[in-house]
């Protein structure tokens, strides 16, 4: 999945809306498009993967150049701004679609990926708890409908995006000033 100077990452952290706004202002992060991964269906809607029944995740589909980001700094916001410790959800989001997952799309990703957990695990930074994160190989990205691209850029007052992504956002400007785009 590598094309020319970029290369591409997916995760799925949660609501696809709040995971989408922590990497699009990244140095390096070139695209970010919300959608669905890991389930059985094609082309499953919104409304479909809402009802847990289709196996996909609410993921980003980020694509970035590595000279600019690697693949260990998105790896650090991900773990940074999602709890990669509680099962199948986020906050008050619950069910199989809001589950933390890393879709690898090289060997050298999951290898990477699989290391950052150890570190994790090993530096025991989740207190004790165990990191549930899933490391699968990628399979078929569908991107979402358009109005959820750009979510948070274009709906940032709606009380969700307060209450939910904005403390969050505000917590990565501030850790990562260096890592964002002027």
């Amino acid at each position: 999945m590598e094309n020319g100077k970029t290369e591409t990452a997916i995760f799925a952290g949660g609501c696809f809306w709040c995971t989408e706004a922590f990497f699009t202002d990244l140095k390096g992060v070139e695209k970010v498009t919300s959608g669905y991964i890991g389930g059985t269906v094609a082309n499953p809607t919104y409304k479909e993967v809402c009802t847990g029944t289709t196996g996909h995740a609410e993921a980003i589909q980020i694509t970035y150049n590595p000279e600019e980001v690697a693949y260990e700094d998105l790896l650090e916001i991900f773990f940074a701004t999602h709890d990669p410790t509680t099962l199948n959800r986020q906050g008050a989001d619950v069910g199989t679609q809001y589950r933390s997952e890393i879709f690898y799309t090289t060997p050298a990703q999951k290898a990477s990926a699989e290391n950052f957990i150890k570190l994790l695990t090993d530096q025991n930074i989740y207190e004790g708890k165990k990191v549930v994160t899933k490391i699968s190989s990628a399979s078929t990205f569908y991107p979402a409908e358009e109005y959820h691209q750009d979510y948070y850029a274009q709906n940032s007052n709606q009380p969700y995006c307060q209450m939910v992504i904005t403390p969050k956002l505000d917590k990565l400007k501030k850790n990562y000033k260096n890592k964002l785009k002027q």
